[in-house]
């Protein structure tokens, strides 16, 4: 009975100090882990940069389209332009050229060559200056609305012109219209009164038919 009611060997807490180290080192290594695959990144970024300096040297100075560099970060990119870069995939092995557009990110090319992105970037390149080019060569808006508003100006003359004329004509029209109708009141008062002086006199039986 001694026996069985002899109290039984406890367990030792946790030891929270201890804990809090082993915490510490796992999170060191982990942060070593992705410090050391980020600078894998920015490192294969910074190879696809260099080999992209002679191509970015045949860029002429007048064309301002490309800015282009490197920004290190959580996620290290290698911009070409303002819409478009190159960043590493999951694996971090493979290229990513994205451009970001109004319908959402768009992956112009992927490859885990250096050389074979650099020619997908150079032919970004190009064809950013031919459309460059091509926006230079449109007539602008503003020239063909000068052009519009000279020719306006023009026909405004003739049209003023035209107008005065027309003007002139119904003021003399109406000039006209005004004296007809002066002559047919003079007409009809002097009628009226010849009427009138005929029926006193007793004569305007004798302008009547028979029968009046």
């Amino acid at each position: 009975m001694n026996e069985q009611s002899a109290e039984l060997p406890r367990a030792a807490p946790p030891d929270l100090k201890a804990l809090i180290r082993r915490a510490k080192l796992e999170d060191a290594e982990r942060s070593s882990v992705v410090a050391e695959m980020r600078g894998a990144e920015q490192a294969r970024l910074e190879l696809l940069r260099d080999a992209l300096e002679p191509v970015f040297a045949q860029v002429p100075a007048h064309a301002e389209l490309f800015d282009h560099g490197l920004v290190p970060g959580e996620k290290p990119r290698l911009f070409i332009d303002i819409v478009s870069f190159v960043e590493m995939a999951r694996d971090r092995r493979c290229y990513r050229f994205i451009q970001d557009t109004r319908a959402g990110t768009l992956v112009l090319a992927e490859s885990d060559r250096i050389e074979a992105m650099s020619r997908h970037v150079a032919n970004y390149l190009a064809r950013r200056l031919i459309e460059r080019e091509k926006a230079l060569s449109a007539p602008l808006p503003n020239f063909r609305r000068d052009e519009a508003g000279d020719g306006g100006e023009a026909l405004t003359d003739e049209g003023q012109a035209e107008t005065a004329a027309s003007a002139s004509l119904a003021a003399k029209r109406r000039r006209s219209d005004r004296w007809q109708l002066l002559v047919t009141l003079l007409l009809g008062a002097l009628l009226g009164i010849a009427l009138t002086h005929a029926y006193e006199v007793g004569a305007l039986d004798n302008l009547l038919p028979s029968g009046w």
